[in-house]
């Protein structure tokens, strides 16, 4: 028994080895290759928020998470820079607004609806899909370009049907869902970093309300 268990052991050490090595590897490949594209992701939020626009996003399933935390990263705050609240908004977090529209509609339309009725010309608006082939975000990021808002594809793989829809792809190099994902998140939290360092220079984030 002992010695199966170590052997059990051994396997899973291994695994979780391989794990990390493949999640550290494909955040080397990020970097090495997307980092103009975040910078000007970063950039086309900022400047919206600037000229008094939001920040809009929203996916499916874990990329939904990711735009609900990414959303709050900015209502609230992400490093201990007190500064006023941040424009943002996940249009996942709704959900009379997606069975709604699910419903009435298709589950295709539950985020072009929303964008159609909560998006303005010169809004941020970032379409998360790790495939790059969901239909509603594909839909989504339609609807943002035809309103004149800065769309980001942020997907993985070769960026699939997705690709070349929005003003400015982020593809993952990686073929791993679980891999795009945390590269996702690690590229959120860096726009939402350098978004905040834009504003601070820019004098934007003294305080609002209280």
């Amino acid at each position: 028994m002992r010695k199966g268990g170590n052997s059990g052991a051994s396997r899973e050490e291994a695994e979780v080895r391989e794990y990390f090595s493949g999640g550290i590897r494909a955040l080397g490949a990020v970097m090495e290759t997307l980092g103009p594209g975040i910078r000007a992701a970063a950039e086309g939020v900022a400047a919206s928020m600037r000229r008094g626009g939001k920040w809009m996003l929203f996916g499916n399933g874990g990329s939904a998470a990711d735009a609900q935390h990414l959303a709050a990263e900015m209502v609230g705050r992400l490093y201990k820079l007190e500064r006023r609240a941040l424009p943002a908004l996940a249009l996942t977090t709704d959900s009379s607004a997606l069975t709604c529209v699910g419903n009435d509609y298709s589950f295709d339309r539950v985020f072009a609806r929303q964008v159609e009725a909560l998006a303005a010309k010169g809004d941020a608006v970032f379409g998360i899909s790790t495939s790059g082939n969901s239909a509603n975000v594909i839909e989504g990021l339609k609807a943002a370009r035809r309103l004149g808002c800065f769309t980001v594809g942020l997907s993985g793989g070769r960026g699939g049907r997705m690709k070349g829809l929005a003003d400015l792809d982020l593809v993952v190099p990686s073929d791993e869902t679980y891999h795009i994902q945390e590269c996702h998140i690690a590229i959120g939290h860096l726009v939402c970093f350098l978004v905040e360092g834009r504003l601070k220079r820019a004098g934007f984030l003294g305080k609002r309300g209280r």
